[in-house]
């Protein structure tokens, strides 16, 4: 049987960046081409920038990893012909719409909020892929068949080769075996992403004084209560870098939002919360945000494709204790490992990945939390998996 010829499809070409003077953060850049280099002190400074980066901002931007720049605005063309070019047909959108009550973002997300915005406008539109969504052609659009060659090709190296480099990078700072992480904690059931996804979205413009115009949460909220921002619950998250500047990260030490600058071709690296409880607090999983870009850049749609990896699914959600890291300086109980500290610490029992990670966007749909005062101190009740606990305003 002849193959069909590939549709042509408009080319990805990326949008004007901000001419605006805005508060970049500063996030340190990692050449993944060093890990292979020939020179000690390469490697070494490699690794020496990663411990920073991992234990200060939880962000990073990772360049030279092996993707050249024109296969990945192939990749974002593909994903600009399935959410810009009227191509998924009304009954696709209905059929494959996400079913959040099954702990997955698997499918179709109409321009409507989710978890507890949920049918309110937000102009976000998006396709997730799972395993299911990679093995079965009816259960994703079919006008996508004739990439999926590349889809695939693309995806299956990002997770296969990228992500294994770098948590090769991240079982060095733990002073563990380069593949622990990736043979112990990655998960690897399952076509592409194993138990992880990936996903194409738009952020459509929105008009000034438009519901959710300034503010775009897209992600899971966080343990504890912290208005307008998210968490990702896995553990490794692959940004590819975009020219709409709308990505904030938070910074712990300044107490302020700052923006993450456009590096063309770089990956924005993200560690999850899975990372931070599997490493004592060792590593940070860092609040973050998407907005409204700033004024010279609202009119502009903002296409992303971004990878979220995640742990065995049998994996029990605690630390390492192989990690002589971990055995020397012990549990770091602060930030999103002290919240998980306080739920066993209320009672909960050590979950395994898969039971947390649905228990996670269970929560993540809850409206705002509850407001109490105890013995005059002001708290938020969070409830999460049928546990109270009671955080400080």
């Amino acid at each position: 049987m002849a193959i069909a010829a590939k549709p042509e499809i408009a080319p990805w070409v990326p949008p004007p960046e901000t001419k605006e003077d805005l508060d970049w953060a500063s996030l340190k850049t990692l050449d993944l081409s060093k890990l292979d280099s020939d020179d000690p002190k390469d490697v070494e400074q490699l690794l020496e920038d990663t411990k920073y980066a991992i234990k200060n901002d939880g962000f990073l931007y990772l360049t030279n990893y092996g993707i050249p720049l024109e296969q990945l605005h192939r990749q974002f063309a593909i994903a600009q012909y399935l959410l810009d070019g009227n191509v998924i047909t009304e009954e696709e959108k209905k059929r494959l719409e996400i079913q959040q009550h099954t702990g997955s973002y698997a499918g179709y997300k109409p321009m409507k909020g989710w978890g507890a915005g949920n049918g309110s406008y937000d102009g976000i539109e998006n396709f997730t892929f799972y395993s299911p969504q990679m093995e079965d052609p009816d259960k994703r659009p079919k006008a996508l068949e004739p990439f999926m060659d590349e889809v695939k090709e693309f995806w299956t190296y990002a997770h296969d080769n990228v992500n294994q480099r770098l948590l090769k990078l991240l079982s060095r700072v733990l002073e563990l075996p380069d593949d622990y992480l990736w043979d112990n904690v990655q998960s690897h059931e399952g076509e592409v992403c194993a138990e992880g996804y990936f996903r194409f979205v738009c952020y459509r413009p929105m008009e000034e004084g438009q519901e959710g115009a300034s503010m775009r949460i897209h992600g899971s909220r966080p343990l504890a209560s912290f208005a307008n921002l998210c968490i990702d619950i896995g553990t490794t998250t692959l940004l590819f870098s975009v020219p709409i500047t709308a990505l904030q990260v938070w910074n712990t030490k300044a107490d302020k939002w700052q923006w993450v600058k456009y590096k063309p071709g770089a990956l924005v690296i993200n560690l999850g919360e899975s990372l931070e409880i599997l490493t004592g607090g060792h590593f940070v999983a860092t609040k973050h945000r998407v907005v409204a870009p700033p004024k010279d850049q609202q009119h502009l749609p903002r296409l992303s494709c971004a990878m979220f990896c995640s742990a065995r699914g049998d994996l029990k959600v605690s630390p390492l204790q192989d990690s002589p890291l971990i055995q020397r300086e012990g549990l770091l109980k602060k930030g999103v490992y002290g919240e998980f500290a306080k739920l066993l610490d209320a009672g909960l029992d050590v979950p395994d990945h898969d039971t947390w990670r649905k228990a996670r966007r269970a929560y993540a749909q809850q409206g705002p939390a509850k407001q109490v005062t105890i013995k005059g101190v002001n708290y938020s009740e969070e409830v999460f998996n049928n546990i109270k606990v009671y955080v400080p305003v």
